[in-house]
C-alpha cells in the first residue's frame, strides 16, 4: 500500500464546541434576530437555528462527467487565484500600474488611512510563511511573528486562514490576535492583551457546528481513496477539509481530481474549490473569508463606521471574498501576495512574504513616529 500522509487536527465534537459558544453578534446588521442565551453559560440553540437558515445551504446538483474533470485538471495547472492569459496582458508593467506595490505606494495609503481606525486582517501560507511541500512544515520566521506583533500593538490584527484555528495559532503563537480558521468558519478572539473591540465581550463564533460529523466523514473517506495516489495529502482542519498535491506528480492529477470528486458528489451539502496545489471541501452555507471579515470588524464595533480602515493581505484565491467586500464597501484596501499577474479584487500587491514583512515594519514605524510627534506637541 502506498504510503499516505494524513494531517488530522485535534479532535472537537459539535456538543463540546456548542457548549462553550459565545456570540457577540447581538442586536447585529448582519445577524438582527440573533440573541445569546448565558443561561449555564449555555448557547441557545433555537437561535442558533434561526440563524443557519439565513446562511441559507445550497444544494443545488453537481456538474459530472469528463468535461467537469478537464476543467479541474486545467484549473489544477494554473496558480490561484487564475494567472491572466499572457496572451490577453503579457505587459508586466500593464498590471504593476493597477496594483502597484503596496511599498513604493506606501505613504498614498497611509493618507487614505488618516482619521480612520486600521484593522488589519492577514492570511497564513504565502503571505506570513512562505509555501512549502509539507504543510505542516509551514512554519513563519521569528521576524515576522516580531513584525506580527508589533502590528497588533498597534492595530487589532486577525488571521484569516483555511487551516483549523488551533493549527494556525500553533504556527503563529501569539495570543494577542484573533483567529479566523476554517475559511473564517471558526472565530475566536484573542486571549491575552486589549481585545481592542468596544464592547468588551469574548469574541467566538463557529457558524458551521452541524456539518461537524459530516466533515470527519468525508476526512475518513479522503484519507481512504486517495491512498493511491503518491504525495497526496489530507489534511482536516475541523470545519472544511484539504487535500494537498503540491507533492503529487502532474501526470496523477486527473485520477486525484476524480476521486475527490466523486467523494463530493455524494454530499450535497459539500461544495469544492481550489487553492494553491490543494482542493478544499467546506459546507455550502453563504460563508467565507469575507464574511469572516465583516463578522469581525462589526465584533470590533466597526460595522456602520466611516473612521475605519481595514487592511487585508493575502495571497490565494478565498482572500478574493474578502478583497471583493473591501472594494464594495468602499472602505480600506487589500493588498494581493504574488510575484505574476493574477486576477484580482485587490488594489495593491506584494511579491511574497518578505515584502508583507517589510510593509507590516513600515507601518508599525509611521505609527511609532506619528505617537513621537504627538506627544510633542
Amino acid at each position: 500500500m502506498t504510503k499516505q500522509s494524513v494531517m488530522v487536527s485535534e479532535p472537537q465534537t459539535a456538543a463540546g464546541i456548542n457548549n462553550m459558544m459565545e456570540i457577540v453578534a447581538k442586536s447585529s446588521s448582519l445577524f438582527p434576530s440573533m440573541e445569546t442565551n448565558t443561561d449555564n453559560g449555555g448557547y441557545n440553540f433555537a437561535i442558533k437555528k434561526q440563524f443557519l437558515k439565513k446562511l441559507e445551504t445550497s444544494v443545488a446538483g453537481v456538474e459530472k462527467g469528463t468535461t467537469r474533470i478537464n476543467a479541474w485538471v486545467d484549473s489544477m495547472r494554473a496558480s490561484s487565484p487564475p494567472c491572466i492569459n499572457t496572451a490577453m496582458d503579457s505587459d508586466q508593467s500593464s498590471w504593476m500600474m493597477q496594483h502597484p506595490s503596496a511599498l513604493n505606494m506606501f505613504d498614498e495609503i497611509i493618507n487614505a488611512s488618516k482619521g480612520k481606525q486600521i484593522v488589519m486582517f492577514l492570511d497564513y501560507d504565502g503571505t506570513l510563511s512562505p509555501i512549502v511541500a509539507d504543510p505542516e512544515r509551514a512554519f513563519m520566521s521569528e521576524s515576522m511573528r516580531t513584525a506580527v506583533r508589533d502590528v497588533a500593538r498597534y492595530f487589532p490584527t486577525a488571521i484569516v486562514s483555511g487551516r483549523s484555528r488551533d493549527k494556525v495559532y500553533n504556527f503563529v503563537q501569539l495570543a494577542e490576535l484573533y483567529y479566523a480558521g476554517s475559511h473564517g468558519m471558526d472565530i475566536k478572539g484573542p486571549t491575552k492583551g486589549p481585545k481592542n473591540n468596544k464592547t468588551n465581550k469574548p469574541v467566538l463564533f463557529q457558524p458551521a457546528t452541524e456539518f461537524l460529523p459530516m466533515i470527519d466523514e468525508v476526512t475518513k473517506t479522503l484519507i481512504e481513496i486517495v491512498q493511491s495516489v503518491p504525495g497526496a495529502l489530507v489534511e482536516n482542519n475541523i470545519f472544511c477539509v484539504s487535500v494537498h498535491f503540491r507533492c503529487v506528480d502532474e501526470e496523477r492529477w486527473e485520477d486525484l481530481a476524480k476521486q475527490v470528486r466523486s467523494v463530493v458528489d455524494e454530499y450535497p451539502e459539500l461544495r469544492m474549490s481550489q487553492g494553491r496545489k490543494v482542493f478544499e471541501i467546506r459546507p455550502t452555507i453563504k460563508w467565507d473569508k469575507g464574511k469572516a471579515l465583516e463578522f469581525l470588524l462589526e465584533s470590533l464595533g466597526y460595522a456602520n463606521s466611516t473612521n475605519v480602515f481595514p487592511v487585508y493581505i493575502g495571497d490565494d484565491l478565498t482572500d478574493e471574498d474578502a478583497f471583493k467586500v473591501l472594494r464594495e464597501r468602499g472602505q480600506g484596501l487589500g493588498i494581493l501576495v504574488s510575484k505574476v499577474p493574477k486576477k484580482t479584487n485587490a488594489s495593491y500587491s506584494l511579491r511574497e512574504p518578505a515584502e508583507v514583512k517589510d510593509f507590516l515594519c513600515r507601518l508599525v514605524e509611521w505609527k511609532r513616529y506619528s505617537r513621537r510627534m504627538i506627544s510633542r506637541v
